[in-house]
């Protein structure tokens, strides 16, 4: 990452072969086609278009893919960082993007697909739509927990602090004390989604990160996540990730070295 600048920006592939590499900047990772399969600080996922991962600084990672792909890479001065989301991004490497954040990255696909860039680069030709979407992306991210000036706040956070619970949008709307339609209007307003598809988001992403970090039964995570039974949870998942529950499980605990392979940097 140039010393001059806060962050940078590329569009990089990878192939079969991956090398580990450590560094002193942080750094997200946005596909944008095809997958990677990834290990950062010994925790491994597989990540495709809509997810996120984050690599703190001088942490040990890799990556790897056996298809055509393409990912943005932000490297960042970790100062950049809002301490909260940071440490929220530490515990938790891999999950799936907030849909503002989703359509973020559509804009920059295509803004940087318009600008008829060299391969592998981004800032070079849209150094200034860059430097106005980067901060935008952060804001975006650390906002998934809302400021406490959202009308959501006080809800989400009971919601995430229990996303198991017999949640629905009128049970939602009781709690915050809204009527569903006007509860409706809010999520569409402040998060750009509904308050189902929005749950649906929290609950698969608790059990991708718990199915990583955890060796639980796949039917005790239903049950806690709120789905009716473990065919309900194999259903969700597989259409998220087209993997059944053990088998992103097992993705998720693979961690490939190979030689001769891409360094990040």
């Amino acid at each position: 990452m140039a010393n001059l600048h806060p962050f940078s920006l590329e569009v990089r592939s990878y192939g079969q072969a991956g090398t580990p590499d450590e560094h002193a900047f942080a750094q997200l990772v946005l596909p944008l086609v095809g997958s990677l399969d990834m290990e950062i600080g010994g925790r491994g996922a597989a990540i495709s278009r809509g997810d996120i991962a984050f690599v703190e600084a001088d942490t040990r990672h890799d990556q790897v893919s056996y298809r055509p792909n393409r990912s943005f890479i932000l490297d960042l001065d970790p100062g950049v960082i809002a301490p909260a989301l940071r440490e929220r991004l530490r515990r938790a490497p891999y999950r799936a993007l907030p849909p503002a954040a989703g359509k973020l990255v559509d804009f920059m696909a295509l803004t940087a697909a318009d600008r008829s860039a060299p391969a592998g680069t981004v800032a070079g030709t849209v150094a200034g739509t860059v430097e106005k979407w980067v901060p935008l992306l952060l804001d975006t991210l650390e906002g998934a927990a809302p400021s406490p000036r959202s009308r959501l706040a006080p809800l989400l956070a009971v919601v995430e602090a229990a996303p198991g619970a017999d949640w629905n949008a009128a049970a939602m709307a009781q709690r915050a004390g809204l009527s569903v339609s006007r509860l409706h209007a809010l999520f569409r307003a402040e998060l750009d989604t509904t308050p189902r598809a929005w749950l649906s988001e929290l609950r698969l992403g608790r059990v991708r990160q718990e199915l990583g970090a955890t060796d639980l039964p796949i039917a005790q995570l239903a049950c806690r996540y709120g789905y009716a039974d473990q065919s309900a949870l194999t259903r969700a998942l597989r259409r998220a990730t087209g993997m059944p529950p053990a088998a992103y499980r097992r993705r998720m605990r693979e961690t490939p070295v190979q030689e001769n392979g891409p360094k990040l940097r």
